[in-house]
Formats: C-alpha cells, structure tokens, sequence
C-alpha cells in the first residue's frame, strides 16, 4: 500500500493545483481583476452625479455628492468587511433616497443593493446574510417612504422592499450556490486526479516490489555467500603472506560495500515515489523542493526558501529522505499553519560535520501534531511525522520537531554518504 504521507502529499498538491486553476498566475489575474471591480464605483459615481447636474435647479446637491461619494469608498472597503461595508451603505442610501436627485444620480443610493449581493455571495453562514439583507430593508422601507404621490397605494413602499430587496438577495443566492458548484467540481476533478495518481502509483509499486524480491532472492543472496566465505578464509589462511590477507581483506571490503548498496536499493525501490526523484541527479530533488514550496505558496503562504547547497553529498536514500521531509514539514505547514505568518524553508551544509542540514519555521494556526520527531514523540495518529523520523534514522541522521515560541519548528541533519562510498 502507499505510504500514508505520500498519498497525502499527492492529495495536497492535486487539491491545490485543480483548485487554484493550476498557476499562481491565473490566481494573481483574477485578484488584480476582482480589485479594479470593486474599484469601479469610485470612477463610476462621480460621472453619474455629473451627467445628472443641469443648469437651473435640475442639479445634484453637495450633500448628495458626499454621501455618494462615501457610499462608493465604502464599496471599496467592502473586500476586506463585506457586512460593515454593506451596512454602512444602506445607511447612507436613507438620506440619499429622501434628497430629491436628477437622472442617473438617483441609481447611487442601489449600490446598496449590490452590497447585499457581495455579502451574499461571500457568505458561508446564515447570520451575516440575514443581518445584511435587513439592513438593506430598512434603508429601502425608511428611504422610499413618503416619496410616492398620493394617489399611490399605501403597500407600495413595500412591493419596493420585496422588489428591491428581493432580487438582490436572489441573485446573491444564485452566485453563491455557483461558487459552491465551481468548487465541488474542482474538488470532484482532484479526487478523480488523486485516484489516477494513486493507481499510477500502486502499479510502480508493485512492479518495483517484484524487482525487489528478485534482487533480494538473487543477488543479495550471493552477494552475501561470498562476505561469508571470504570471511571464512581469512581465517583458515591466517599463517598465508601478508599479501594475500591484504587481496582478502580487499574483496571483503568491496564485497560487504556491495551488499550494503544493495540493501539501501532494495529500501529505494519498496518507496513508491523514488522512480521519479531519487536516483537522478541532485539537481532534480531540487527542482522538486521548489516545486513543493509553490504549491505552498498557492495555497495562500508566504514561502522563504534558501537552498545553500547542491546536496552532492547525499546518496540516493539521502536525497529522497531530505525530499521527502521538505514535503512533508510542507503539507504540515498547509494542514496546521498561519497563512499570515511566512514560512521559512533553510537547507544548507552542516557547519561542524559533514552533512546537510534542514530546517523550517511557521507559525501555528491549530494543533500541531503531538508527536515530535524526537524521543518525545507518542502520538498514534501523526503516521506521516513517525515515518519520517523513521526514514532520517534509516539515512543515518538526526530530526527534532516542536514548538519554539509562537512557531512550530522542524530541524534534521543527513550525512554525507558519496564520499564514505568512492
């Protein structure tokens, strides 16, 4: 089965890529898009009021001009308080519905209206929407009243209501239930991509467990018969020359050197995702790295990322074990992290040893995970922290994690192998 931390890793970076559009350029058009809308009634406004103004008394009041005015920067502000925005507007469309206006200048006091529609539509619960929508009743039943001729029925001030009010709200609903749709099926398309992945994935695996067996059943064995003998050897030619002793201790050396990389690639082909990082090149885990910290940052993060060195010194097992702690200190920084708070991502060469040395920093939204890395850990449910202290300490480093002030902190150092090997 798939290790618990890279299926999560996959559902993370499916979600992410499908649900932000799969570019972070797409993502900033739309934001730069949604700002110049909200902006439009600052533009707007001003030329409705001048359009209105006629010579003679068919012209728009100052005080309408400031209320109008204040009604539109408002609107603005509504991106970060939707509900005060709209609330605030619907009590600046009461003077400006009782303040006779000319033209176009009368469609200002409706902005209202469209702040209802935004609170609507940005909503996710009952109680914002409710309190919205009744300010906007208000404004529209005080405002109209009165402003009807005589012969006018007395119900309708509230036909306007109903009219007024009513088709905001319907249209508010409307987007709303889209926006949901729109993400339910984006969340539909990253589930059907995470069981493509995970099938895809799941295949490699056993093809890679197959060879393994082989490899193990073959090679592995013999290897291991021949450390054996030669061992045996050594003994039962103790009086030979030193020359032969030292050719013995030569082919044992090579030979218990082979069957230790034999067994770090049996570990290798039983991780599912190393056919894609693990036995290339540094330069690929590092394009991986960044790949990792993008996803990150669509998701709404701040990502500081300082790769210091080219991790030539780590063998295979290293590099995939450094890879895989990135991802998964990463997908922990997605799950239980302050989006308001950077993450700083450090890799660099260990000062005093050999060794890379890897560190990240983020500050705490919930919970982190109650295992740590280190002896401390005793949680049952954090599977992806457990297998990576597992997998550092099959590398032959070291990993601490936990709390340090108001961030949550993961720091490991991997050895240098390459050059113990040549």
């Amino acid at each position: 089965m798939l290790n618990s931390a890279d299926v999560k890793a996959l559902r993370t970076a499916a979600q992410v890529r499908v649900a932000y559009g799969g570019s972070v350029i797409e993502t900033r058009d739309r934001r730069r898009w949604a700002v110049l809308a909200r902006c439009l009634p600052v533009v707007l406004v001003p030329f409705l009021l001048a359009a209105s103004t006629f010579p003679g008394q068919y012209r728009v009041p100052g005080v309408y001009w400031l209320l109008a005015m204040a009604a539109s920067t408002l609107f603005v502000l509504g991106t970060r308080w939707p509900l005060a925005a709209s609330l605030g507007i619907s009590a600046l469309a009461i003077p400006m519905f009782r303040i006779p206006a000319w033209g176009l200048s009368g469609l200002v006091p409706f902005l209202g209206a469209v702040a209802l529609v935004d609170v609507i539509r940005r909503s996710h619960r009952n109680s914002p929407v409710v309190i919205a929508t009744a300010g906007w009743a208000v404004a529209v039943l005080i405002g109209r009243n009165g402003s009807h001729a005589p012969v006018a029925s007395r119900v309708t001030p509230l036909l306007e209501v109903c009219a007024y009010v009513g088709l905001a709200v319907v249209l508010g609903l409307y987007l709303r239930g889209q926006r949901e749709l729109a993400v339910s099926l984006r969340l539909r398309a990253a589930d059907a991509e995470n069981r493509r992945a995970e099938a895809e994935q799941r295949t490699r695996l056993l093809e890679r467990g197959a060879l393994a067996r082989e490899l193990h059943d073959l090679v592995a064995h013999h290897m291991a018969s021949i450390v054996l003998r030669i061992g045996v050897a050594r003994h039962v030619v103790a009086d030979a020359d030193p020359r032969v002793h030292a050719v013995l201790d030569d082919v044992h050396g090579t030979a218990s050197d082979a069957l230790t990389d034999i067994r770090r690639l049996l570990t290798a082909l039983r991780d599912p995702g190393l056919g894609e990082v693990a036995l290339v090149d540094s330069a690929a885990v590092r394009t991986e790295i960044e790949a990792a910290a993008d996803r990150v940052r669509a998701a709404g993060f701040q990502v500081h990322s300082e790769i210091r060195t080219s991790g030539d010194g780590l063998d295979a097992i290293g590099r995939l074990t450094l890879l895989r702690l990135v991802q998964e200190s990463l997908t922990n920084v997605m799950k239980h992290g302050d989006p308001a708070v950077p993450v700083y991502l450090t890799i660099a060469a260990a000062g005093g040893s050999t060794g890379t040395v890897v560190r990240v920093r983020n500050g705490l939204r919930t919970a982190p995970p109650a295992a740590a890395f280190g002896p401390a850990a005793n949680s049952t449910g954090a599977h992806g922290i457990i297998g990576m202290r597992e997998r550092v300490e099959l590398a032959g480093g070291r990993v601490g994690a936990g709390v340090s002030g108001v961030e949550w902190v993961v720091a490991a150092w991997l050895p240098d192998t390459t050059g113990e090997d040549a």
